[in-house]
């Protein structure tokens, strides 16, 4: 892992990529770790620490359903979701993680989870069930 990412965080970055995958076998503790060195190294005031962001608060409310606090986990689904939406009004260009991230099919996803009742611990987010660009 470099220290900082030069310009953005390359979608194929191993880390990136062990991190997102995961959280999708249920290691969020883990993938929120991973997450955050790699928020850490990403240019300041890029688009991918905006999507790592938004990442970092759907692993960490993964985790906190697994621990049966769904108050917490909407928190956080809501945060996430107001991370998305907001990468969603900055323009778009380049070879990013941002870039070519599924963005909206992801926002539609936290959207679904928050408007449940109630979660439960089988509302977690896996990334890898919204659609690549």
């Amino acid at each position: 892992m470099p220290s900082r990412f030069g310009g953005h965080v390359p979608a194929r970055h191993p880390a990136l990529r062990y991190a997102l995958r995961l959280n999708d076998h249920g290691y969020f503790w883990e993938s929120q770790e991973i997450l955050e060195a790699v928020w850490a190294a990403a240019p300041q005031g890029g688009r991918e620490r905006i999507l790592l962001r938004a990442c970092i608060q759907i692993a960490t409310a993964n985790l906190r359903l697994r621990m049966q606090k769904p108050h917490a986990a909407a928190r956080l689904l809501g945060e996430a979701l107001g991370e998305l939406k907001a990468l969603g009004l900055r323009n778009a260009g380049g070879d990013g993680f941002a870039d070519g991230f599924p963005v909206f099919a992801l926002a539609e996803l936290v959207k679904a989870k928050l408007g449940r009742p109630q979660l439960a611990k089988v509302d977690w987010v896996a990334f890898g069930s919204v659609s690549r660009t």
